[in-house]
């Protein structure tokens, strides 16, 4: 019986929603036109306005420095060219060294300190073979070999542990040294 109930309930609110069908958008925007034009007000495009350089104001110019006396003037102006030549003569090798170049540069560095970190990590598996080889042996003859094969691949993994902080402090140095030649960061990858 309660379930009769609630499905006579269900298509009586049902029954009463179907008449009052919602205008769609196309009807409410034909209403609408209708009524502007009903009232006069058609609406109006805004007129563009396109700016061009001609419109923009003009910088204003900079404005002079203070007023010296000529003679400490021209003595500026003499330690300014000074400083001007000697920076030019300095820019001329760094305006050569373009993309290509400090391209090149670093990644012959990165390459150099890939190769050596590689080897670096070969040398530890031989090291960590000949530790391993060393402890299973029983004949000292043999022993003593490995040992001393093992001392040489200590002695050359320092090696290459030191070539590899010189080759990162040189990776170092070229980013710093691009960073104070302005070059883009882009062409260092």
């Amino acid at each position: 019986m309660k379930r009769m109930f609630s499905v006579s309930i269900m298509l009586m609110f049902v029954a009463g929603t179907v008449p009052a069908r919602a205008q769609s958008l196309a009807d409410v925007a034909k209403k609408e036109a209708d009524r502007r034009k009903a009232a006069g007000t058609a609406p109006k495009a805004a007129p563009k306005r396109v700016y061009t350089n001609d419109d923009l104001k003009p910088a204003p110019s900079p404005s002079p420095g203070s007023i010296t006396t000529p003679a400490a003037s021209d003595a500026k102006d003499a330690s300014k060219e000074k400083d001007a030549a000697q920076k030019d003569a300095a820019k001329k090798p760094e305006e050569e060294k373009g993309e290509e170049y400090w391209r090149g540069r670093m990644s012959q560095a990165r390459e150099a300190l890939r190769r050596n970190e590689m080897f670096r990590e070969a040398l530890q598996t031989r090291i960590n073979s000949l530790t391993s080889d060393f402890s299973a042996r029983d004949d000292p003859y043999q022993r003593a070999q490995l040992a001393d094969d093992r001392q040489k691949a200590v002695a050359e993994m320092a090696r290459v542990t030191q070539e590899i902080d010189a080759l990162k402090k040189q990776i170092a140095d070229i980013e710093e040294e691009a960073r104070q030649a302005g070059v883009p960061p882009g062409w260092l990858r």
